[in-house]
This record gives structure tokens, sequence and C-alpha cells, in this order.
């Protein structure tokens, strides 16, 4: 029997008990340094109001953390940079001329109703950048979808219609003011992090490249944005709707969350087939001209049922043997 006057000091947890050297920390510092080809462009085409609303939704992001952790008495986890990872995503999803006001009320959003009140980080079932997008679009759609496309002239800068909100209003591909190597270099507007598809290429494949990703869901998540397109469109309309929008930030940074996104491979492909599938739906036949958010939303919803079906048929429990069989073998 165990001494009782040593058990106060055992601390019994769940395997692994080895400590690796990959963080929390490390990771999303890689995410960060990935994220700063787009944050170039978004300064080279919008402006200070990149650098300020950037760092608005940062300070918020990661004040609420702390205030949050200290008034529900848990460990503080400000260090480990999620909150800063969700404060950049979350500006990377707004206009560049978007209210302060309003950016921290999505950060309010996303780290105290998404995060803080379901546990902290771990514990969310939708990715909260993500979610606290959708959440301003529905409450402030008129400030979400004023944007600045002057380049370098911040909030005053002549505002239009994005080449994805062209086309809900009923122009043809061939009737757009922006063409396809327009939106791979960044040269259009819309959401600070969204314009410039080769600056996020860059930073998925450095994520890919130093495996803070696999390629499983980018892969399929863009292939079925792609075939839809393709379907649509021909090739022009493949490769706009791949470079469009918020196909590339989406699927290099936000689908692939590790809380929200399926753990197996197989999980991840059908979770990346599903969000393509979700923003064509919606970008062709809804309302919103662009359906990224919504669709990384509702398949984060999905992924528990998407683990527990890759799971079953991934690890099938081995047929009884009969007696038979047994007295075979002997």
């Amino acid at each position: 029997m165990m001494d009782n006057r040593y058990h106060g000091n055992l601390d019994v947890t769940a395997s692994p008990h080895l400590v690796g050297p990959v963080s929390t920390t490390k990771v999303m510092g890689l995410v960060l340094l990935a994220l700063v080809p787009a944050f170039i462009v978004g300064i080279y085409q919008f402006g200070y109001r990149t650098v300020t609303l950037t760092a608005v939704c940062v300070i918020a992001c990661v004040v609420l953390e702390y205030l949050m952790n200290k008034l529900l008495k848990r460990q503080q986890t400000v260090k480990d940079l999620s909150a800063v990872v969700t404060g950049v995503l979350l500006a990377f999803n707004l206009p560049a001329n978007f209210p302060y006001w309003m950016a921290i009320i999505g950060c309010i959003f996303a780290i105290v109703i998404v995060k803080a009140l379901f546990g902290g980080i771990g514990q969310n079932i939708v990715n909260p950048a993500v979610t606290a997008r959708v959440f301003l679009l529905i409450s402030f759609s008129t400030q979400m979808t004023t944007w600045p496309t002057a380049r370098g002239t911040g909030i005053d800068a002549v505002t239009s219609a994005t080449p994805l909100g062209e086309l809900s209003m009923g122009s043809s591909l061939g009737d757009l003011t922006t063409s396809n190597m327009d939106l791979f270099l960044g040269n259009v507007g819309g959401c600070i992090g969204e314009v410039s598809a080769l600056a996020l290429l860059i930073g998925g494949i450095f994520l890919i490249a130093t495996r803070v990703i696999s390629i499983h869901i980018p892969l399929s998540f863009l292939g079925t944005v792609f075939v839809c397109g393709f379907i649509w469109g021909g090739l022009d309309g493949a490769l706009f709707h791949v470079l469009a929008g918020g196909a590339m930030l989406g699927a290099f940074f936000c689908a692939t969350d590790y809380v929200t996104s399926p753990m197996l491979p197989a999980g991840k492909v059908i979770f990346g087939i599903g969000c393509g599938l979700f923003t064509m739906l919606i970008r062709l036949f809804a309302t919103y001209p662009e359906g990224v958010s919504f669709a990384i939303l509702l398949m984060n919803i999905l992924t528990p049922y998407i683990d527990r079906v890759t799971e079953k048929l991934m690890y099938k429990a081995p047929k009884a043997v009969k007696k038979g069989d047994v007295a075979d073998e002997k």
C-alpha cells in the first residue's frame, strides 16, 4: 500500500510524460512568421491602417485573454502567443478602414465567448478568428464590405466592390476590373491579409516545410475550389476562385487550426473537401459573395463527427476468433 505521506506529492497525468522540442509558443511563432509576407503586402496596399488595426486586435486579444485567465483563475496562457495569432488573423480578415471599436468587439467575441468560456486554449470547438469574422459580418455588414482600394492611402482610400462582390452583383469573369494576376500579386481591394495569393502561398509553403501543418487540408480545400470553379467557369474560373477572397488565407492559416480540425489524414481530406464545397456553394448560390469563413465554421462543427467516423475506419476492432479456429490452430 502507498504511504499516504507521499500521496500529496504525486501528480499523475495522462501520457506522454516526456517534453518534446515542439511547444505551442514555437508553433504560434512560426505561424506569425509565415504571416509576415501578407502583412508586408497589406502595408504596401493599405498603408498605416494595416499596422494600427492589427496592433489594436493583437493588444485587445492579449489583454482579454490575460483578464479572463485572472477572472476564471486559470493558468496564464498569454505567453504561448495563441492570442497574438488570433488577433493577427482577425485583423487580416477585416478591411483596413474598419473602425477600431468594432474590431475590439470582434476580439471580445473571439477570446471571451469562443475561447475562454469554452475552457481556454485547446477547448474551443470553432476557430475564434473565423467565428469573430462571421459575427462582425452579420453585425456590421456595411463596414465589413467597404473596401479601401487606393494603394497606401489607408482610411481615406476610395472604396469599391471586391471581384467576388462584382460577381455576386451579376458581372461575368470577362467584365471584372481585376485580373487573376492582380489577385495573385495583391493589386486589389479586400481584407488586409487576403489580397495577395502569392504572399499567402509563400507563408503556407513555409508552414508545410516546417511541418507546422500538413498538406492534406490546404490541398483538398483549394483542390475542391479549383474543380468547382473549373466546372463553373473553365480554367479562368478555377484560378479566379482559388486566388480571390479568403481561399488562400482560410486554407493555410484558418482551416488548419489544430483544435478545430480533424486529427487523422483521412479526416483532414474530408474536412478540406467540405470547406471547398461549402465555399463554392455560398459563392455561387448564396447572397454573400464570400463563403470561406462560413465554410470553415460549418466544418469546425462537423469535426467531432469526422473524427469519430475516420477513427472507426482506421482502427477497426479485430474479428472474434471462433472456438473451432482455435482448435484447428492447436
